[in-house]
């Protein structure tokens, strides 16, 4: 299975490549890189919804200076694993537990037996909630986790609650394959950089649209009706005060302070709950820190290099 490279995000050197097949039938596709000489520890990146490996480069990059092994994988439905649907350009699943199964598959075939110890994970946005849905059902794999942007609510509690409604609706009389109200096939980065809600850095969503336009089957358009569903009911379980205080594991989350996509104060609120949670806000960022402008990625670093026991701080 390939990565994709252009002069602008180049494959970090060192990189391992595959599939690997969920109990349920689905082909994923997972990167790994190994530590530099003489470290030990491995991050585990799991991207948000639409995004994909490639994307990830500079990530990758930064973990690996920092003396981690790195792996990364898929989610079903976006990247190079497969797609559910015949319009591949649909962000589907039925079932956030389909997610569950991904990363089950992934730690059991690819990071446990292949990958060098302690654990260690970032989840941006819905690959935050996974790795939260995770946590709450005891599964114990990473000493320690950051968040960024974590799914936790949208942003706009009023318009939430009438979406939670209209696609809840809309499942039920059989759309749930279909795109949510208001979506359509363009995919997500591939957009004009004016208007965004992901970043304002220019040159990292350029970058991240040219690896679109160099391999447009990374593309993933508007979610589903299925897909929304499925993210309400897992956001409503997150508004239940005992959900994070149920959580034992340490783990920071760290808001961005314009997030335009994610609840900032859903993040902050649930952090308090949690046993050994605890949040940063990086004032002035937008929803994606790790493609931002280096003053909020410093701070990411910085939190991040504090947080996680193995980091240049702590050698």
């Amino acid at each position: 299975m390939k990565l994709v490279s252009i002069p602008a995000n180049p494959v970090p050197d060192h990189a391992d490549t595959g599939t690997i097949r969920t109990t349920d039938g689905v082909s994923l596709r997972y990167a790994r890189w190994a530590p530099p000489a003489g470290r030990k520890g491995t991050v585990c990146i799991f991207q948000g919804r639409a995004e994909f490996i490639e994307k990830y480069y500079e990530t990758v990059l930064d973990l690996r200076a920092r003396g981690f092994a790195v792996a990364a994988l898929d989610w079903r439905g976006q990247g190079l694993s497969d797609r559910l649907l015949d319009d591949p350009l649909k962000g589907h699943i039925s079932n956030f537990s389909q997610y569950d199964t991904d990363l089950q598959t992934f730690m059991q075939n690819v990071v446990l037996p292949d990958c060098p110890p302690p654990f260690f994970a970032i989840g941006h946005s819905m690959g935050g909630a996974i790795l939260l849905r995770a946590a709450r059902q005891g599964y114990r794999w990473f000493d320690r986790i950051v968040l960024s942007a974590p799914m936790i609510a949208l942003r706009g509690t009023r318009s939430q609650s009438v979406a939670r409604v209209v696609v809840g609706a809309a499942r039920v009389f059989g759309m749930g394959s279909s795109y949510i109200p208001g979506g359509d096939r363009v995919p997500v980065n591939a957009r004009p950089f004016v208007g965004n809600m992901l970043t304002s850095d220019p040159v990292r969503y350029a970058r991240n649209a040219a690896v679109l336009e160099a391999e447009p089957a990374l593309g993933v358009a508007a979610p589903t009706i299925a897909w929304a569903d499925s993210a309400f009911k897992v956001m409503k379980d997150f508004s239940e005060h005992s959900f994070g205080s149920q959580i034992r594991q340490p783990i920071l989350l760290i808001g961005p302070g314009r997030d335009a996509v994610v609840s900032t104060q859903a993040i902050e609120t649930f952090a308090m709950r949690m046993r050994a949670g605890s949040h940063l806000i990086v004032a002035g960022s937008e929803h994606e820190m790790l493609m931002e402008h280096d003053r909020y990625r410093s701070q990411f670093w910085a939190a991040f290099d504090a947080f996680v026991p193995g980091t240049p701080l702590f050698a």
